[in-house]
């Protein structure tokens, strides 16, 4: 039994057939050209929300499919990753790291005004809780807000949000408490809050297509019914979505690895030295073999742990492992197909140029690799 009919049935191949067809009428006769604008119209939200993309994984009340599962949105994500552009990807998508939370632990007012907006692509979601003084360390930050009565009064900034320019509504980390994880909550701003303001669209070695901005709150006055779960209970709202987002950037990192992988074989069959193909040659023959094997494991581990996570397993170690992994395998096999390509491999033109940029981040964006490691070494008990 293959990897593929284990993990997927027909539900998911229909998912996988439609969005295929998305990405190949909307959005790759356009991504050159989006990649060097350095964004996508606002308007591939609305077609994705149309297409029933964004609401896969989500609750049918509130405009979605596919309540749960797993591998609905697994394969989704692979066809969208299609595309060649993680920066697109990343920027439609920053929806599953934002609305999540308010769909689990917001108040019910707050989950029908704002979930089927997001899911129709009407309004865009993003989350924000790095800080310019730390990224990984969530239980340290210092956005702070006090609760003056019918309002929080939020002062701080926050940095390298994805979405962050365009974003309509924002999940954002503050601290209600005192000191540490215990301090932590979440809240609901909405883009034209008095005292909220944007900064600058910033610019990234790749990612070019997703927007990434800094914020900025001065006083800013929240609503009360904008809180998402309990005061001061944030940390573990974070820490549970954690999981999917790292499953999120492992799948990325595998489509990444997987491109290049295509690519390479390609470039191996067309491209003549000596006479022949240059796939031909023992060495390079060799290269692509391992480049495959490696990426079967990594692919197949991936799977393996989201699997677990359909059924309610917890999976803290397992796929902080497979992020590590995955985006390893990315760094090597996007090197090796610009390696592979030579000349071309380094030229804007390409493909492989592109991944090999866009697969930089993939390493640290939710949770750094050495974070990865420190998880899995709590797991393990040392």
């Amino acid at each position: 039994m293959s990897a593929y009919q284990e993990y997927f049935d027909e539900s998911h191949q229909l998912v996988r057939d439609s969005v295929r067809r998305f990405v190949e009428r909307e959005i790759l006769p356009h991504i050159a050209e989006w990649e060097e604008a350095e964004e996508f119209p606002r308007e591939l939200y609305l077609k994705a929300g149309a297409a029933g993309i964004l609401g896969i994984g989500y609750p049918e009340q509130f405009g979605g499919s596919h309540e749960g599962d797993v591998f609905a949105k697994v394969a989704a994500s692979e066809e969208l990753m299609r595309c060649g552009s993680g920066g697109l990807v990343a920027g439609l998508g920053s929806l599953d790291i934002g609305l999540p939370p308010v769909i689990k632990w917001g108040r019910t007012e707050l989950r029908e005004r704002v979930v089927p907006q997001v899911l129709a692509g009407e309004k865009i979601m993003a989350l924000a809780v790095t800080e310019p003084s730390g990224g990984s360390d969530v239980a340290s930050l210092k956005t702070r807000a006090v609760r003056e009565g019918d309002f929080y009064r939020v002062s701080g900034s926050k940095t390298f949000i994805t979405s962050g320019v365009r974003a309509d509504y924002y999940t954002v980390a503050v601290r209600t408490g005192g000191e540490g994880f215990g301090g932590v909550s979440l809240l609901l701003v909405e883009k034209g809050t008095p005292g909220f303001t944007v900064g600058r669209k910033l610019k990234k070695m790749g990612w070019w297509a997703s927007d990434t901005a800094e914020l900025f709150f001065d006083d800013c006055l929240v609503p009360v019914e904008n809180l998402i779960g309990m005061e001061n209970m944030g940390f573990a709202c974070i820490m549970a979505n954690f999981q999917s987002e790292r499953l999120a950037l492992a799948i990325m990192a595998n489509m990444t690895a997987q491109l290049a992988l295509e690519e390479s074989l390609k470039w191996g069959c067309e491209r003549e030295a000596f006479g022949k193909p240059i796939g031909k040659f023992q060495v390079l023959k060799h290269r692509l073999a391992e480049m495959a094997t490696q990426l079967e494991v990594s692919r197949e581990f991936t799977y393996r742990q989201a699997a677990k996570m359909a059924v309610g397993k917890s999976v803290i170690k397992e796929i902080s492992m497979a992020k590590n992994f995955a985006t390893d395998i990315a760094d090597r096999l996007t090197y090796d197909a610009v390696q592979i390509l030579g000349g071309m491999g380094y030229m804007r033109e390409s493909l492989v140029e592109r991944l090999y940029r866009d697969n930089r981040i993939l390493s640290i964006g939710g949770g750094t690799r050495e974070i990865m490691n420190e998880i899995i070494a709590k797991q393990m008990n040392l």
